[in-house]
């Protein structure tokens, strides 16, 4: 849109070579470009990020060129040599030494459940708490759920394995019931704080034209959640996909075992096989980045409206 100005009927406006104007005309005005100086680049910070991204990137350098080496390569020279030939074929051995589809489907149905779960639970926590907040229960439950993040796991991991034992779980169903459980607390700390900046108002219009808690929820406030939905379903994943301690103490079956677990067989008593033990982690890494490349644009946004009101 075009800014304009009246310019006043003046008899002499002629004299500076514009010509004499008419009342009530109107022409563009002419405004300076403003500042680029909110628009300059930091080059120290950016070069401060640079040498902090080598921190990333120097260890995945190393994996890619350790997992392209053979065993006579990983002996001579150094780790961050590249290999010359690649070999390839360390991809195909360790597929197969680990059977690879199966642990791979294994971690895959932990992963998804425990994502599944993590939002479910915690999202629905997180909007009783936030909206029955004038309520003792309601506030005690709350700090009652912080209270679990201050427990050591290495405190808890003995009785989780009897219990889970007793009841059946010893299983990768069990795993994901504990993943979901144990990162109730911290999710639903982040769930809070940003149903608490969702005005109220929406729910009570809903609540109007007849909407039920359930439908208010669903329709209303978990659409509004997706930003967290994203932050807190990345985190959940990268904490099941990765792990290694509760998959190893809890499933009993060795052939039901998650990825983490599995890759273990390349390390022996007296030697490891670095070649294959590192294409197995590339292989294992790969979905991981995938999901981040997908949701990196909501996990920071998700992070920072939930912190500030």
């Amino acid at each position: 849109m075009t800014a304009s100005i009246i310019l006043p009927d003046a008899g002499n406006a002629g004299s500076a070579g514009t010509g004499p104007s008419q009342p009530g005309k109107t022409r563009p005005a002419r405004f300076r470009r403003t500042s680029r100086e909110g628009y300059r680049i930091n080059w120290w910070l950016t070069a401060l990020m640079l040498v902090a991204s080598l921190t990333i990137l120097v260890p995945l350098y190393f994996t890619v060129a350790m997992a392209l080496k053979s065993p006579d390569q990983i002996g001579t020279g150094t780790g961050l040599a590249w290999p010359n030939p690649l070999n390839w074929e360390n991809f195909a051995k360790a597929y197969v030494a680990t059977n690879f589809p199966k642990a791979f489907l294994s971690t895959a149905l932990v992963t998804i459940f425990s994502v599944l779960g993590a939002l479910a639970s915690s999202s629905l926590v997180a909007y009783a708490i936030a909206r029955n907040w004038n309520h003792r229960f309601f506030r005690g439950s709350f700090v009652y759920l912080l209270s679990a993040m201050f427990i050591p796991f290495p405190v808890i991991i003995l009785p989780l394995i009897k219990q889970t034992a007793l009841l059946g779980l010893d299983n990768p169903a069990g795993v994901a019931f504990l993943h979901i459980l144990g990162g109730i607390s911290f999710n639903t700390l982040l769930y809070i704080a940003f149903v608490r900046a969702i005005p109220v108002e929406l729910e009570e219009s809903a609540r109007m034209d007849g909407a039920t808690t359930w439908q208010v929820f669903f329709k209303i406030i978990l659409p509004l959640l997706a930003p967290m939905n994203a932050t807190v379903g990345i985190f959940a994943f990268l904490g099941s996909w990765n792990d290694f301690l509760l998959p190893q103490m809890i499933i009993a079956d060795p052939a039901l075992q998650t990825l983490p677990v599995v890759q273990m067989l390349f390390q022996g008593e007296f030697n490891t096989d670095y070649s294959l033990a590192f294409a197995s982690y590339l292989m294992a890494m790969a979905p991981t980045l995938v999901v981040y490349i997908l949701a990196q644009r909501w996990v920071l946004s998700g992070v920072m409206r939930g912190a500030v009101k």
